[in-house]
């Protein structure tokens, strides 16, 4: 019985080579094609609805999330957190 042993170094360095042109030739793929016509479109008609939908995403650290346990205690922490440096700031600069 043989039992061979090697390092998968050079082949994950071909896989990533393979990745690259793979996203290279799907670039090529997704270019525009001259039949598509946006002469009647019009720029930024869903720009508003989308900008009242969007949330923004925030990752918390593991340490900071043990505390936080959703949404509302980290937007009630910010609120109060904002709130003091108003104040601060109103009287440090009246």
């Amino acid at each position: 019985m043989v039992i061979e042993y090697g390092s998968l170094a050079r082949d994950s360095r071909r896989l990533l080579k393979e990745n690259n042109m793979n996203q290279e030739a799907n670039n090529k793929e997704a270019e525009m094609l001259d039949e598509y016509d946006f002469s009647g479109g019009v720029r930024g008609k869903y720009a508003d609805r989308f900008a009242k939908r969007s949330n923004v995403v925030v990752v918390l650290d593991p340490d900071v999330a043990q505390v936080f346990k959703d949404s509302e205690s980290v937007n009630k922490a910010l609120r109060d957190l904002a709130a003091i440096i108003q104040r601060d700031s109103e009287k440090a600069h009246p």
